[in-house]
């Protein structure tokens, strides 16, 4: 009789962790990265150039807030990964975290281009919402990721999820590298027609780069804050926690497991890099490449139509991961993407020599290659988060998502400040001045450097490391399934 119920509470727990998800719950949790990239990917993407173009503060200050911030961040995502792990709510562990700061987190997102005139310039309120964006935003994005190892343990599920979020996460990157900087020259002064480089249609557009264009930037940056807080309720109220830790499991997690996690979790560390070096060099691009294209090549008109050619791998050949991974294996599908980036990153190269920049077709290609590439290496890797997840609680019996998640996030927000922060310093090495209309031949190679060189060698630096990552997909199985025993025979 006991031996039938157990096995009766075995199937229980393998029907409920191991669940398939229906295609609402995954549109709704992908619906969240699409909110964070229209909140938070703008600020990533054009903080810099909003703050030395409009905002009239040099290239090295902003550097240097971005910096500083991203130090207090080194410790304050794992506090807010401890506080994740042992949080009580009623109606979930995870979820309610982004009900109740996604509000505060699109206040302060929209506050940074606040146009008044008396706090231009003012370094002391660049830096100061800058900070309180970036640590509000870690306890909406530490729940978020910890929310996905919760939502199912199968290996297959885990991959279509990471699919359609990914897919939902290069839509938001649509409408933040290809319609934001659109929408502010639409909204900007200065207007003159200009031909976008699509299908011969011209647009009246302003200087971006004017100090009289932050309405724009604000008016903007605001209407893209109440539809990222509204996609951010569609996750709250779309997804069911179903993998969670135990009572006994949450009372013990302490700050110091973090430590001791990082210490014998072997596929945190691999993954950890990967993730630093994969976001350095996926932010360097964002972050230059507005300066790249109204520097270099001098044609920022064709800014949205360039990137929306880019982002179509990002959308439209998404659903080719899981079938490439199948194939060649999870290693494989990163070499072969990674590659594929570089070979784009070099087009890009030649397109921005005189012969060449004055026609969109080396952009297009260049962009399209190159954003295929990132997307799929910095998009696919967040599927191996859950599987080190598994391997952590498999060694120590404790089931600390958040924590590993805020390790994760921490990694990923180092990543985008050094992307932000480093081309920050090398504009003002370079002597960069955001004055001009037009920049020294030295200012030129700085952005060169920053949008070519680096981001190519530290591809190549990824490649190597994902060479280290331990677990394979029979790895991931078998640790799940113990796992699961463990759980059934009330071992944990």
């Amino acid at each position: 009789m006991a031996s039938n119920v157990n096995d009766t509470e075995t199937k229980h727990v393998a029907e409920k962790e191991f669940a398939k998800l229906s295609w609402g719950e995954r549109i709704s949790y992908g619906a969240g990265d699409l909110a964070q990239n229209l909140i938070f990917g703008t600020v990533g993407s054009m903080l810099l150039f909003y703050l030395t173009t409009v905002f009239g503060i040099s290239a090295a200050v902003g550097a240097t807030i971005f910096l500083v911030v991203r130090w207090i961040n080194v410790f304050w995502d794992p506090w807010v990964g401890a506080v994740v792990d042992k949080s009580k709510f009623k109606r979930g562990k995870y979820r309610p975290f982004i009900l109740y700061f996604g509000i505060p987190l699109t206040v302060c997102a929209a506050l940074l281009f606040f146009p008044m005139e008396a706090v231009r310039g003012n370094v002391i309120y660049a830096f100061l919402s800058y900070m309180a964006t970036a640590l509000i935003y870690s306890f909406v994005n530490i729940p978020y990721g910890a929310l996905n190892a919760s939502l199912t343990r199968d290996n297959d599920e885990v991959s279509t999820l990471t699919t359609v979020r990914m897919t939902e996460a290069n839509i938001g990157n649509l409408m933040v590298y290809t319609f934001l900087p659109l929408f502010v020259q639409l909204a900007s002064p200065d207007k003159q027609v200009k031909d976008i480089g699509l299908f011969g249609i011209k647009l009246n557009l302003g200087n971006y780069a004017s100090p009289h264009a932050g309405g724009a930037y604000f008016l903007v940056m605001s209407i893209y804050m109440v539809i990222g807080f509204a996609l951010l309720m569609v996750t709250y109220f779309g997804v069911k926690e179903r993998v969670l830790p135990t009572e006994e499991e949450t009372d013990a997690v302490k700050y110091s497991d973090l430590f001791a996690e990082i210490k014998r979790n072997k596929p945190l560390q691999v993954l950890g890099m990967f993730f630093l070096i994969g976001f350095t060099f996926m932010f360097f691009g964002n972050t230059v490449w507005p300066f790249y294209m109204q520097y270099n090549v001098g044609h920022p008109e064709w800014v949205a139509s360039i990137n929306l050619i880019g982002s179509i791998p990002g959308i439209f050949l998404v659903f080719l991961w899981p079938i490439v991974r199948k194939k060649i294996g999870k290693k494989q599908f990163f070499y072969i993407f990674l590659s594929l980036f570089i070979v784009g990153q070099l087009i890009l190269w030649v397109w921005q020599m005189p012969a060449f920049k004055d026609s969109p077709l080396l952009g297009y290609l260049g962009r399209f290659l190159m954003q295929w590439g990132i997307t799929a290496a910095t998009g696919y890797m967040w599927s191996l988060v859950p599987e080190v997840v598994s391997y952590g609680e498999y060694q120590s019996k404790k089931r600390v998502a958040g924590i590993i998640n805020a390790i994760m996030g921490l990694f990923f927000k180092i990543g985008l400040a050094l992307g932000g922060i480093i081309p920050g310093y090398i504009n003002a090495f370079f002597k960069f001045d955001g004055a001009k209309a037009h920049q020294s031949a030295s200012a030129l190679m700085g952005i060169q450097f920053s949008m070519i060189w680096a981001p190519i060698v530290l591809a190549l630096v990824a490649m190597w490391i994902m060479s280290r990552y331990p677990l394979s997909d029979k790895d991931v199985t078998r640790i799940n399934l113990e796992i699961d025993k463990r759980k059934s025979e009330g071992q944990l």
